[in-house]
């Protein structure tokens, strides 16, 4: 193809347009065919895949390639003007301009299919979430903008080391006045990475809170109470904070516990018989593992006892105890098991009585 562009060249004598025209013409041509022959390699290699994020990629990647091919050729053809040494500097960079704006669009578009790849890997990468996808996507495009910048600062022959200067200078300023703000964002940062808790899971807080985790943000994360009242708490506070995630672990089954005491020379058998019936007559106590009575100590007054059986999930914890505490002591009245309770008794004597009369 080379040579039979040079014959062309070489027929139409040293007419500029001409050349430039023919180049044009074979810029096109070109990055057509480079286009198709990139794209069929990249689609053999999709096929083996069963997601079609990658079809989307490559959808993408048309026309990148196609415009650098083609701004290549452009430039060739801008050389056969014969224009002088700073127009055709400035038009190299214009186009140059065109080349990074074109793959700075792709790299948009190839971030956030990137991202939502991961997010359908929530196992092997716990801080890309469905609902993450934008913070990181709006992260990832801040960088990709300041890349850009600095790209097209070099092509323009701009000083980057006096800009970089400035913005560093202030970068520092910002810094001293939105230092708060800045620790919530990279504390974000850090949640998001070590993923302590993640969206959909029930916390406690040292400092009491307990809720459902709706949004983690750069700033702040949400939590939803029982009494669905949210809570917004700031990102550098929850990085400190010692969280108790009670949908972690190796599921999100939770462990209730209904301590009871009986009077002292109860049956223990019939005792755990009639709790052990409470729990697996209960619809939301698992099965597996099944739940168990455990004799915890001896009492002032009674022994103490202890139902332990899992729930499917932490949201259900209030209302199952509820239901457990109340079947417990109904169960106990109908078997007739006595739960003791502290009594005081007031003895009068007579004799101190009268006394007292007389003195009166």
């Amino acid at each position: 193809m080379e040579s039979m562009l040079q014959n062309l060249l070489a027929r139409t004598g040293d007419n500029p347009f001409m050349h430039a025209g023919i180049l044009v013409v074979a810029a096109i041509v070109l990055a057509l065919i480079t286009d198709q022959i990139i794209s069929r390699v990249l689609k053999v290699w999709a096929r083996k895949t069963t997601t079609d994020l990658d079809d989307r990629l490559i959808q993408a990647l048309h026309r990148p390639i196609f415009l650098s091919v083609l701004v290549g050729g452009l430039y060739l053809a801008l050389v056969q003007l014969d224009l002088s040494d700073k127009a055709l500097g400035r038009f190299g960079a214009a186009l140059l301009t065109v080349v990074v704006m074109v793959w700075l669009v792709f790299a948009f578009r190839a971030s956030s299919i990137m991202l939502e790849l991961l997010s359908r890997l929530e196992k092997k990468f716990t801080a890309i979430q469905p609902n993450t996808v934008s913070l990181f996507n709006q992260v990832f495009r801040i960088v990709l903008v300041g890349a850009a910048v600095y790209f097209l600062f070099l092509i323009w022959g701009v000083d980057v080391g006096a800009w970089l200067a400035g913005a560093g200078i202030v970068g520092i300023a910002v810094g001293f006045a939105a230092k708060d703000t800045l620790a919530n964002v990279f504390s974000g940062l850090f949640i998001l990475a070590d993923a302590p808790y993640k969206l959909d899971d029930f916390v406690v807080l040292d400092s009491g809170e307990r809720g459902l985790v709706t949004d983690i943000g750069l700033r702040s994360t949400r939590l939803l109470t029982r009494d669905d009242i949210e809570i917004t708490i700031p990102n550098a506070v929850m990085a400190n904070a010692k969280i108790l995630n009670e949908s972690g672990g190796r599921w999100q089954k939770e462990r209730v516990r209904v301590k009871v005491g009986v009077a002292y020379g109860s049956d223990l058998d019939q005792v755990e018989s009639v709790l052990l019936d409470v729990a697996l007559q209960h619809p939301e106590i698992d099965a597996e593992p099944a739940p168990r009575v455990r004799f915890r100590a001896f009492g002032n007054s009674s022994l103490d006892l202890e139902l332990m059986g899992w729930i499917h999930e932490p949201v259900l914890r209030g209302r199952v105890l509820h239901e457990l505490h109340s079947a417990v002591y109904k169960s106990f009245a109908r078997e007739g098991i006595e739960i003791p309770y502290p009594k005081h008794d007031v003895y009068l004597y007579p004799q101190a009585a009268a006394s007292k009369g007389e003195k009166s």
